[in-house]
């Protein structure tokens, strides 16, 4: 891989900032990325800086770390690693990019290297006398059908012969690159045949007429009274008495002859067994105590499942009248839902408890305005005791252990940065957060 580092110290500028467009464009960038990723902005920030100076310098890889707060070395790495990025000056008017790769080396690459060499400079990277042109070589641009091809700036022009090559260069020396349309040099649509279709030529006709499909043959009605004849060679076959098929086994059969009724079991309810014998086993085997008596869920000895009726049993007593059916949440007098004690509760499965810390007294803030903890997340740290900002703020590594294992969010809390943004909110709310931040929270 070649070396590419900065241009020389003679010509680098002594300072960089993006104009007033540049910079308010820079600004509503940044705050695209989520609160702690705003270094994901580097490469969209050295692109718009390249357009507007034409190349990168020094001055210009300080000014964009310190607006992101990261290392000058690490914008120096994304600068060199990607030849998208100019190291040094180039033409003000034009820089050329002349694809070396097999396909347009084949059709004439050389040629319009050749060319550059002699209007330009006979160096790459290096100035024309007045400063407005420059030019490289570099590898594939994307347009193998249309080669050979260069870039200039953001625009190919494809399908050059040296002599049109060489028009574009003056209209661009001379300051009217603008007139010079962009893509195929020839009468050819984007990367279609060069000599034009060659299918599907015909021109249709406005007259033809239109294909109608000719209706079925009717059958001929079959007398009333008259029996359907035999196919001919195929005599009827004398009746037999039924025989069971040999992979039927005989729940599923259908009744036959000498079976006695007690063994026509239902299949279905066969299969209901089964299928309970499946769902009372977990997957590694051990016993699924939420299907079991005395466990969490479990509502009395008769078998039934979280609520539901019982499976292969009657209910001895009829419902209270008037009691909510199991399963379900109640209410209480004012009609708020309360929760239902036999419900499966995770945390308590493992054997913790369903209120990891104590709530604080007094009423909740919102924690929604902490980027990346929405209502449903809102609510599941609400159920472990985790109500306020100041609380959040103050958590040990320790406690944030236990929050992220009781919700099953492992590294959730650090990723989103949750406690430095609590710690904001609870200083000083909403305000504070758009002051420390930069923009609003959710």
């Amino acid at each position: 891989m070649v070396a590419r580092r900065l241009a020389d110290e003679s010509v680098q500028p002594a300072s960089f900032a993006f104009n007033a467009d540049n910079a308010k464009w820079a600004e509503w960038t940044i705050g695209l990325y989520p609160a702690g990723r705003q270094q994901s902005a580097v490469i969209p920030l050295l692109m718009r800086a390249q357009d507007q100076d034409g190349w990168i310098s020094r001055a210009t890889i300080e000014t964009i770390a310190d607006m992101l707060g990261m290392a000058y070395i690490r914008v120096l790495e994304v600068a060199t690693f990607y030849t998208q990025f100019q190291l040094q000056p180039v033409g003000t008017r034009a820089h050329i990019q002349v694809c070396g790769t097999t396909p347009c080396m084949l059709r004439g690459a050389e040629d319009l290297i050749n060319v550059c060499k002699s209007k330009i400079h006979h160096d790459a990277h290096h100035l024309n006398a007045d400063g407005t042109m420059s030019w490289e070589e570099v590898e594939c641009l994307g347009a193998c059908v249309n080669a050979p091809m260069v870039a200039i700036f953001h625009d190919t022009y494809e399908d050059l012969t040296p002599r049109r090559f060489e028009e574009i260069l003056d209209a661009f020396q001379a300051g009217n690159g603008a007139s010079v349309k962009p893509g195929p040099q020839i009468e050819r649509i984007a990367s279609a045949a060069a000599s034009g279709p060659t299918t599907l030529l015909e021109t249709p006709s406005a007259h033809r007429e239109k294909f109608v499909p000719p209706a079925p043959p009717e059958a001929p009605a079959a007398p009333a009274a008259a029996a359907p004849a035999a196919p001919a060679g195929n005599p009827p076959q004398p009746a037999t008495s039924a025989a069971k098929p040999k992979d039927m086994t005989p729940e599923a059969a259908p009744a036959i002859k000498g079976t006695p009724p007690e063994a026509k079991v239902s299949q279905a309810k066969a299969e209901q067994e089964r299928e309970s014998a499946r769902v009372d086993e977990k997957a590694d085997g051990t016993p699924n105590n939420a299907m079991r008596e005395g466990a969490t869920g479990s509502e009395s000895p008769a078998g039934k499942l979280d609520g539901g009726d019982a499976v292969g049993k009657e209910t001895d007593k009829p419902a209270a009248e008037g009691a909510a059916p199991a399963g379900t949440q109640s209410s209480d007098k004012s009609g708020v839902a309360t929760a239902d004690p036999n419900e499966v509760n995770p945390v308590a499965e493992r054997g913790g408890e369903q209120s990891v810390f104590a709530a604080p007294e007094g009423p909740a803030d919102n924690l929604k305005l902490i980027t990346g903890i929405g209502p449903a997340l809102e609510r599941r740290l609400n159920e472990i005791g985790i109500t306020r900002w100041s609380q959040m703020a103050a958590l040990t590594s320790e406690d944030v252990a236990k929050v992220e294992d009781a919700l099953n969010l492992k590294g959730r809390v650090a990723r989103d940065n949750w406690l430095a943004q609590a710690e904001v909110l609870a200083r000083g709310g909403e305000a504070e957060y758009i002051r420390v931040f930069g923009k609003k929270s959710r």
